[in-house]
């Protein structure tokens, strides 16, 4: 598809973070005076200089990872940014360079035991994540599927420390493909509780949001057969799902609800135009994008065609935001990176054509991404 008018359009009317990565990762002519200048705008941003003042001496950022916002009346985050994940999540959106010194000293952080230790001790419930880090890493819940992710995030994900999770994911997605029903891997809670889910032992095998994003941030994974690997097992998991599908993990003699690869594990929809469906509606399909597959993927070749026939004829991305079922997930109520949240990177919503600018920017490099966009 040609793009020439909504590359224009950016170019025009984009704030700092789109018109770096634009230029750095799509157009790919940007000098280094540029980039520079660029850079220091986006230093310059409300949301990451409010996440500087979340660094502590030990270079680790906020506390803990995905955790709870108060603890007992106490509040432990004054902002949804003093969450490490969250601020993971800002420094890879925002394409910080991983050669920067506070995305340096945050991964070396994770990577120190005694750091890592004393950053999840602070409330009794972020003890036992640490005691069982590794516990669920195969089936969507524990600590370290966090921790191996936002550090793929930051660009460190090829690392010999990150590398055998990708392992794991890899084979998160193969173990789907032998099945017909999630019937074949949970079990039924013989309680009455309340929320009586189905639920996988710890050490099933399922593939969970976590795992398909550290696929998507790394490289090494990537053979033809394992590309390929992924194409069926995303098709498959479609095929396997009818509607929503709530489910625990059994960890110990507790049960948690996992990372969903889609939210409340339901089929993944293609992009359209009047319908916003989940939460990281257009998220999930970017990190599918990246993973190379192309339009061997149905979502992936379905939202294509729906982008183009959304994309107006002065290059703008329109989505139908009037539609009353669309409220409660529209990109206008996004404001911080949160694992909960599709990706903004305009600051100020309030500005001229600034959704315009994300909803483009995200039409644009998804295209780039599946290989299909022409920018002549």
């Amino acid at each position: 598809m040609k793009l020439s008018k909504s590359i224009d359009f950016l170019l025009e009317n984009a704030g700092p973070v789109i018109q770096y990565r634009l230029r750095k990762e799509i157009l790919c002519n940007l000098k280094k005076t540029e980039e520079e200048n660029l850079l220091e705008e986006i230093y310059q941003t409300p949301h990451f200089k409010l996440m500087q003042r979340y660094i502590k001496p030990n270079g680790y950022i906020g506390s803990g990872a995905h955790s709870w916002d108060n603890w007992r009346g106490v509040i432990l985050h004054e902002t949804p940014l003093q969450d490490g994940e969250t601020a993971a999540r800002l420094l890879s959106y925002f394409a910080i360079p991983k050669t920067h010194p506070i995305v340096v000293n945050f991964v070396a952080a994770m990577r120190d035991e005694e750091t890592f230790r004393k950053e999840f001790s602070y409330i009794p419930p972020e003890v036992e994540r640490y005691e069982n880090r590794f516990r669920g890493i195969s089936s969507g819940f524990c600590l370290m599927i966090l921790i191996y992710t936002m550090q793929a995030m930051l660009g460190y994900g090829d690392d010999e420390y990150v590398r055998p999770f990708q392992n794991v994911a890899l084979e998160a997605f193969e173990s789907i493909l032998s099945l017909s029903s999630l019937n074949e891997i949970t079990k039924i809670r013989q309680s009455k509780a309340k929320c009586n889910y189905p639920y996988l032992e710890e050490s099933a095998s399922f593939p969970c949001q976590y795992h398909l994003e550290v696929l998507a941030y790394t490289n090494v994974w990537r053979t033809p057969e394992n590309i390929m690997l992924m194409a069926n097992a995303l098709n498959h998991y479609n095929v396997i799902l009818h509607g929503t599908n709530p489910m625990h993990v059994k960890i110990g003699s507790k049960y948690y609800v996992p990372f969903p690869l889609n939210m409340s594990n339901s089929p993944i929809r293609p992009f359209r135009s009047d319908v916003i469906d989940t939460i990281t509606y257009r998220r999930l399909l970017t990190e599918i994008a990246m993973l190379g597959v192309g339009e061997s993927v149905s979502v992936i070749k379905d939202s294509i065609a729906g982008i183009e026939d959304a994309i107006g004829d002065d290059g703008i991305l329109k989505m139908r935001f009037d539609l009353p079922h669309n409220k409660r997930y529209s990109p206008k109520n996004i404001e911080y990176p949160t694992p909960y949240a599709d990706v903004r990177l305009e600051p100020d919503y309030k500005r001229k054509f600034a959704l315009e600018c994300d909803l483009t920017f995200w039409a644009v490099q998804f295209l780039y991404l599946c290989g299909t966009a022409d920018f002549h």
